[in-house]
């Protein structure tokens, strides 16, 4: 099976030097799931930029990322942003933690979802139709579509957010932290969705999160982040089962003690 994403040697750098990410190396193949865990500041979003080619001002990326076939890191200075433009939506897009900063405040949800759609070339009544189609996909009424982000809850910006994402159809979708701003209802709501979605367009997955149990329920391989360097790496269920790194055996026991005391306090 081809690869859809390989990254090698990945390492982000700020303009002093000071490396954020330390030579970073994994692939990822269409249909896997990957889960990128580890605290705040681990990388983990950091990665996720890299591999889209967004980093921020300040902030440079070496090494090499093949994303479908194009290469967003370590391409000739000369690369152009718009085939990176091209690139981003079919191949990968992303959903993030927050909808409420994703999504511009100033525009009806509906518009939004429309702007990805319409790079299908669809206009008039079939992309008035499309945009209400992948609103439903993501089970929202059609009265969303002409709301404004404000008006509708936090789980429902979440659904218009994954809507926006799926509208191109990507081969590849990051989802980064898209949970941790919900409650604990709405958060099972949304990654059973993801579940769902992903499975019936059998598209690529990478998690990103804190939560091990989070991320082990959706993820078949982990990769553990810490202060920017990949501290162990392999399939969910061998990492959870007996990690090999102490950083990682911190993650698993706080999980298995969490879960201990949710059963405590179950009636």
């Amino acid at each position: 099976m081809s690869e859809l994403l390989a990254v090698e040697q990945l390492s982000v750098r700020r303009s002093d030097g000071h490396e954020l990410i330390h030579d970073l190396s994994f692939t990822l193949a269409p249909g896997e799931r990957l889960g990128l865990i580890g605290e705040s500041g681990s990388g983990k979003s950091l990665t996720a930029l890299a591999v889209l080619g967004l980093l921020p001002p300040g902030l440079t990326a070496h090494g090499s990322v093949l994303l479908s076939g194009t290469q967003v890191v370590g391409a000739p200075r000369q690369r152009s942003d718009r085939r990176l433009d091209r690139l981003r939506g079919r191949a990968a897009a992303v959903v993030f933690q927050e909808p409420l900063t994703a999504l511009d405040p100033l525009m009806r949800v509906g518009r939004q979802v429309a702007g990805p759609i319409r790079r299908r070339g669809l206009r008039g009544a079939a992309l008035r139709s499309a945009v209400l189609a992948a609103l439903e996909e993501v089970a929202l009424p059609e009265r969303v579509a002409r709301a404004y982000p404000h008006e509708i809850s936090g789980g429902q910006r979440q659904r218009a957010a994954i809507a926006m994402a799926l509208a191109c159809e990507p081969a590849l979708l990051i989802a980064d932290e898209p949970t941790t701003a919900l409650d604990v209802t709405v958060q099972a709501e949304v990654l059973a969705l993801l579940d769902r979605l992903i499975s019936a367009r059998d598209m690529a997955l990478m998690f990103i999160g804190h939560d091990l149990a989070v991320v082990a329920g959706v993820a078949d391989r982990l990769i553990v982040l810490k202060e920017g360097f990949a501290v162990e790496s392999g399939r969910t269920q061998d990492i959870v089962r007996e990690p090999g790194h102490p950083y990682t055996r911190s993650l698993v026991d706080s999980a298995r003690e969490l879960e201990a005391e949710l059963d405590r306090m179950a009636p």
